[in-house]
């Protein structure tokens, strides 16, 4: 048995907390031990105010190979299946829901449920090798979970051809699809991430915190419910000192002093 913690957890003292997924010897598949792991570290996440920006990063080959399908095998009743996928879905909302960005560290294939997992992170950054599908399909098993996170990141036709064929996509066509942000070689992809979350670290904390809940709230409503909400919340975060601060600063052409 594999005395690991399932998934690892380090902060630095800038705020950057990385959270590795770390069963490798099976992909990093998503049993159940593994959803509550990550559900856990996410929870302790949402609660540390010194957290600045998340790195999920996963241990081994493959960043995540989905749901444990041994696992989900051994035990076929409706009810089971319901409370495993509402169990994965909780999960996945916890990255959204966050107050902080998440930036997905994909060094390899990340497949069913694993692409879901990057499509649900804020930002993703692909080593060139990375692989990405929901091939559920090939098993008789459409991904309509993955399929959510799926059809907001690509177009439609993109996510769908994904969705009903099963086939894998390289990291360049993730990246002309939407699904991620940049494709780096495999051996500058930490040096690039550090770079992408400390430009987010060096930014004051209320104001992308804000800025992210606003973000998914109104992508999900019309246009003018949207409107409404993102200038309610642009005059919360302008009445906070950080904003006020800033703002003066950029008059009195001076770098901000944020503390």
């Amino acid at each position: 048995m594999n005395a690991e913690p399932l998934v690892l957890h380090e902060k630095d003292a800038r705020g950057i907390v990385t959270l590795t997924l770390n069963r490798p010897h099976a992909f990093n598949a998503l049993s159940e031990a593994m959803l509550e792991a990550l559900q856990a570290a996410l929870d302790g996440v949402a609660t540390d105010d010194t957290a600045r920006v998340v790195v999920l990063a996963a241990a081994g080959k493959a960043f995540c190979a989905g749901h444990d399908l041994k696992e989900m095998r051994a035990e076929p009743s409706l009810g089971y299946y319901e409370r495993l996928f509402a169990q994965c879905g909780r999960m996945m909302m916890s990255i959204q829901r966050l107050p902080v960005p998440v930036i997905a560290r994909v060094q390899g294939i990340a497949t069913a449920a694993g692409c879901q997992l990057v499509a649900m992170c804020d930002l993703a950054v692909a080593a060139r090798e990375a692989r990405f599908a929901v091939s559920g399909v090939n098993l008789g098993l459409f991904c309509s979970t993955p399929s959510v996170a799926l059809s907001r990141n690509l177009s439609r036709k993109a996510a769908f051809e994904m969705l009903v064929t099963g086939d894998f996509i390289s990291a360049d066509q993730a990246l002309a699809q939407g699904l991620v942000n940049r494709v780096v070689d495999a051996d500058k992809l930490d040096a690039d991430i550090e770079v992408l979350a400390l430009r987010i670290a060096s930014k004051p904390r209320v104001a992308i915190a804000m800025g992210k809940a606003l973000f998914y709230r109104q992508v999900e409503v019309g246009i003018q419910a949207a409107y409404d909400d993102a200038g309610r919340t642009m005059a919360c975060n302008m009445m906070d000192d950080s904003a006020l601060e800033g703002v003066q600063a950029f008059i009195d052409k001076r770098k901000p002093n944020w503390g």
